[in-house]
C-alpha cells in the first residue's frame, strides 16, 4: 500500500514517517534508559490493578466470552484474545492512579501503549526486546505530541485525554512493533482516531473511567492489525476541517496546534517528560499535595489547628478536582483534590493503603476536607498551558498566621524519580500479587530488555 501523499495530510503523514523510520540506534542512550523505567512503573500498576474490583468484573465476563486463550492477563492465571488482554490490562495499569503521567500531554502514555504493544510481543513470535523499545518509545513519542496539540481545553471540555488521544499513542506503538511502513501507519492513526471516545463524568464514582485507558490501547492494537491487513483509514485524521480529530474534539479552531504533532521529533524527546506517580490519585493533586507537605515539614501544624486551606489553580484544576468532596467511590477519592489533602494531613500519605471503603466515609476526613476550597486563579494558566497544574496553597491556622507555597509540576529531567525509587515502586506493588522471586525476575528482565531475544517474556512472567 502506497502512502498517502498530499498537502492536506502533513501531520498524520509527518507522524508515521517518524514512527515506521524509528530504529533503536537513533534513540538517545538516556531515552532507551529511561523508557526501561518507565516500563518497569506501568508493570507494577498493572499487576497491583489485577485484584481490584472493576479489573476482576472485566477479566471474569471476557473470560466466559473469549476462549482465545493467546495474550496474559497480568497478575492473573487468565489467558484472552490479544485485543480483549490490551482492554484488561490497559485498564488494570490505570486501575488506581498510580501511573505515569506527561503532564503537557495530559495522558498516562504506559497504560495505552505497553497493553497493545506486548499483545503483539505475544501474539507474533520473534520481537526482540530492542524492537519493543523502540516500539515503546515511537507511542510515547506520539502520544504526548497529540495531547499537547489540543490543550488543556480538551481535557476542559470534558474529554479525557487517554481515551482520546491515548489511541494514537497505542497506534503508533502497535504500527511500529509490527513494522508497518509510512502508508499503513497512516491509515493505522486514520483508524485509530475514529475510535476515540471518554467522557470526564466517568470519574464521579464510576468504574468506567478505570477502563478508559485500556480501550484505547484495545483501539490502537485494532488500527495497527487491521491496517496490516489493508484496511483504511482516514488519511488527514488530524488535519480534515470536517470530522477531523482535531476539529471535532475542540470547541474552535484556535484551541488546537498542529504543529506540535511533528513538532522536533528526533531532537526534543517527549519520553523524558514523563513523570510517575507517587501519590495514588489524580495527577492534577500531585503539586497541592507537595505544597502542603512542603509546608508541614517547615512548620509540623496540627489537623486540628487548621482553620481552612484555600488551593488557587487554573479553571482545569477546578473543574477537575475542586469539586466539595462527597463520598461516591474511589475514583471519586481519588479524583478530589479535598479528599487527597485531608488525607495526607491525617496520615502522612496519599497511597494505596490511604483508599479503603472505611476512610472514604471517615467523618474526621470528610470534616477536615469539608476545610479545603479550591478557586479559579485566571493568572495561573494566562503564563501558557505548561502552567496547567501550577497551585498557590494557602494554610490558615488557628493562631491566625497563613502559610503560602506556590507550585507547579516540574518538567526538570534532573527531576525524575531515582532509579532506586522506581524500582522500590514496583517491587512493593508487584509483591501483592506474584511471588518475590517472580518480582525479581521480571524486574531484571525489564531492565535488561535489550538483551532480550523474545520481547513476551515479562508477559509470561506476569502470568500466575
Amino acid at each position: 500500500m502506497k502512502q498517502p501523499v498530499s498537502d492536506t495530510n502533513p501531520y498524520t503523514r509527518g507522524i508515521a514517517q517518524f514512527v515506521s523510520a524509528l530504529s533503536y540506534e537513533s534513540i538517545p542512550s538516556e531515552v532507551t534508559a529511561r523508557i526501561k523505567l518507565l516500563i518497569l512503573d506501568a508493570l507494577g500498576c498493572g499487576i497491583f490493578g489485577a485484584g481490584l474490583e472493576w479489573s476482576r468484573i472485566l477479566q471474569q465476563r471476557l473470560a466466559v466470552l473469549d476462549a482465545t486463550q493467546v495474550s496474559v492477563v497480568w497478575g492473573t492465571g487468565i489467558r484472552l484474545s490479544a485485543p480483549h488482554a490490551a482492554l484488561v490490562n490497559g485498564t488494570q495499569v490505570q486501575g488506581f492512579e498510580l501511573d505515569d503521567m506527561h503532564h503537557m500531554g495530559i495522558m498516562h502514555t504506559g497504560s495505552v501503549v505497553l497493553p497493545a504493544l506486548f499483545a503483539i510481543a505475544e501474539t507474533r513470535p520473534g520481537m526482540s526486546g530492542r524492537d519493543f523499545l523502540t516500539a515503546a518509545v515511537a507511542g510515547y513519542e506520539v502520544g504526548p505530541r497529540v495531547g499537547i496539540c489540543m490543550n488543556p481545553w480538551h481535557l476542559g471540555q470534558g474529554w479525557h485525554s487517554d481515551a482520546t488521544c491515548g489511541t494514537f499513542a497505542a497506534a503508533a506503538g502497535a504500527a511500529r512493533g509490527l513494522k508497518l511502513d509510512a502508508g499503513k501507519t497512516v491509515h493505522a492513526l486514520g483508524i485509530a482516531g475514529t475510535q476515540a471516545a471518554g467522557l470526564m463524568a466517568a470519574q464521579y464514582g464510576s468504574m468506567v473511567k478505570r477502563m478508559h485507558a485500556g480501550r484505547a490501547a484495545q483501539s490502537g492494537l485494532y488500527a495497527a492489525f487491521l491496517a496490516d491487513a489493508g484496511y483504511t483509514g482516514i488519511v488527514n485524521v488530524f488535519e480534515s476541517d470536517y470530522g477531523g480529530f482535531c476539529t471535532t474534539f475542540s470547541r474552535s479552531t484556535n484551541r488546537f496546534d498542529l504543529p506540535q504533532l511533528t513538532a522536533d521529533f528526533g531532537s526534543v524527546w517527549q519520553t523524558m517528560d514523563v513523570r510517575l506517580k507517587f501519590y495514588a490519585c489524580v495527577g492534577s493533586t500531585h503539586a497541592t499535595l507537595d505544597a502542603v507537605r512542603e509546608m508541614r515539614a517547615e512548620r509540623p501544624f496540627r489537623c486540628e489547628e487548621v482553620v481552612n486551606i484555600i488551593v488557587y489553580g487554573s479553571q482545569v484544576t477546578v473543574d477537575k478536582v475542586g469539586w466539595p468532596y462527597v463520598p461516591q467511590g474511589l475514583a471519586s477519592a481519588q479524583f478530589n483534590l479535598a479528599y487527597c489533602v485531608a488525607t495526607l494531613l491525617l496520615e502522612g500519605q496519599c497511597f494505596v493503603d490511604q483508599f479503603t471503603d472505611a476512610k472514604l466515609t471517615d467523618p474526621a476526613r470528610i470534616a477536615l476536607a469539608s476545610k479545603v476550597s479550591v478557586r479559579h486563579d485566571p493568572a495561573i494558566l494566562a503564563q501558557g498551558p505548561e502552567y496547567r497544574q501550577m497551585v498557590r496553597v494557602e494554610v490558615h491556622l488557628a493562631d491566625g498566621s497563613r502559610m503560602e507555597r506556590a507550585l507547579v509540576v516540574s518538567r526538570d529531567k534532573e527531576k525524575f524519580a531515582s532509579d532506586s525509587e522506581v524500582v522500590a515502586k514496583f517491587e512493593n506493588l508487584a509483591a501483592h500479587i506474584l511471588p518475590r522471586e517472580r518480582v525479581e525476575q521480571l524486574r531484571d528482565a525489564v531492565l535488561g530488555m535489550e538483551k532480550l531475544p523474545d520481547a513476551a517474556l515479562p508477559a509470561r512472567l506476569m502470568a500466575i
